[in-house]
C-alpha cells in the first residue's frame, strides 16, 4: 500500500523477473481494479510487471463503494501523480506502459505529461474520454440497443431524460436512499454489459453480480465521465506530438463499437510511432484470442534482447 496523500493509499504489486524490463499496467473502467490476467500479458522472465490499483477501486482505499467516500481527490492529475510517486517509490527510470479502456485514456495523459518516463506504449481498445464518446456510449448507441437503451434512460427521472444521462446517473450513485443508488449501479452495469457485447461469444462480466463492485464501478465511471476524464477536451489527441520517439501499439476491435475505431485511427494519424491493429471480428476488451495475442506479441516485441 503507498500513501499518495489525500487520505488515500494505493495498493501495487509486482510480478515476473525482479530485474526484468519495468512495465505499468493501467486498467479501466475507471473502477476495474487490475486483476490477475494482466499479469499474462507479459512474458514473466524478461518483464518486471507492476500493477497498480488505482484510486478508489481493487484493494486501494477508501473504497468507493462506500458512499461515504469523497471523490473530490479522485481525478486524473491526482492518478497521473500517483504513477509518479510510485515508479519514484520503486526506483524505476522509465517504463513500459500498457492500458485498456479507460487505461488508454490514463496511460496517453500521463505519456504526454511525462515523456521521459515511458519507454513504450501498447494500447487495446482505445479512449481518449471525450464528451463526443460519451455522448455516444450513453445516447447514441440506443440506435443499435434501442430497446436495452430505453430500459437504461428510464431508469432517470422523467425530467432528466433528455438531458446529460451520465450525469443524472451519477446524482443518482450519489443518493442518500440505498434503494436508488442500488438500482441505478444495477442499471448503469447492465448497460455496460449491453454496449461491449457485439463480439462472438459475449458473456455477462460476473464482476457485476457483486453489489459492492457495481457502485464502486458506476460511482467511479460516472465521476470520470461526468468530467470528460478530468481533461481538456480534444487534449490528447492534440498533444499527441508529444509522444514523438515513445513505440507504440494499438490493438482495437473493429466490433468494438462503444469505443469506435476512428479514436485509435485519429491518434495513429498523428503519433508517428504508432502502430494500429485492427482485429476483424472482436470488440471491447480482450474479447477473442486475436485481440489477446496481439497484444501479447507487442510485449514480446519491446522486451529486452
Amino acid at each position: 500500500m503507498l500513501d499518495v496523500g489525500d487520505g488515500n493509499r494505493v495498493y501495487w504489486e509486482t510480478c515476473g523477473n525482479p530485474a526484468g524490463k519495468p512495465a505499468l499496467v493501467l486498467h479501466g473502467g475507471p473502477g476495474s481494479g487490475a486483476g490477475p490476467f494482466w499479469r499474462r500479458l507479459f512474458d514473466p522472465a524478461a518483464y518486471r510487471v507492476v500493477l497498480l490499483d488505482q484510486r478508489g477501486c481493487g484493494r486501494s482505499t477508501p473504497d468507493a463503494a462506500d458512499p461515504r467516500t469523497s471523490l473530490a481527490a479522485n481525478t486524473t492529475p491526482h492518478l497521473i501523480a500517483d504513477i509518479e510517486l510510485l515508479r519514484q517509490h520503486l526506483g524505476i527510470e522509465a517504463w513500459l506502459v500498457l492500458g485498456g479502456s479507460w487505461g488508454v485514456t490514463l496511460a496517453l495523459a500521463y505519456a504526454e505529461q511525462h515523456p521521459g518516463r515511458v519507454c513504450e506504449l501498447v494500447l487495446f481498445s482505445v479512449t481518449n474520454t471525450t464528451r463526443r464518446e460519451v455522448e455516444w456510449v450513453t445516447r447514441d448507441m440506443g440506435r443499435v440497443f434501442p430497446e436495452e437503451w430505453a430500459r437504461f434512460r428510464d431508469a432517470v427521472p422523467d425530467q432528466e431524460r433528455d438531458g446529460s444521462l451520465v450525469e443524472a446517473y451519477a446524482r443518482m450513485l450519489d443518493d442518500p436512499d440505498p434503494a436508488v443508488r442500488e438500482r441505478a449501479a444495477r442499471e448503469w452495469c447492465r448497460w455496460e454489459d449491453v454496449h461491449v457485447s457485439t463480439h462472438p461469444g459475449h458473456r455477462p462480466d460476473p464482476r457485476f453480480e457483486d453489489p459492492r463492485f457495481r457502485l464502486r464501478f458506476a460511482r467511479l465511471v460516472t465521476h470520470y465521465w461526468r468530467h470528460s476524464g478530468f481533461l481538456e477536451d480534444g487534449a490528447l489527441l492534440r498533444d499527441a506530438g508529444k509522444l514523438a520517439g515513445i513505440p507504440g501499439v494499438m490493438v482495437h476491435g473493429r466490433m468494438d463499437i462503444s469505443g469506435p475505431a476512428d479514436i485509435a485511427w485519429n491518434l495513429a494519424q498523428v503519433w508517428p510511432d504508432a502502430e494500429l491493429v485492427l482485429i476483424g471480428e472482436e470488440g471491447h476488451g480482450l474479447s477473442g484470442d486475436a485481440t489477446t495475442e496481439a497484444v501479447l506479441a507487442a510485449t514480446d516485441r519491446f522486451r529486452p534482447l
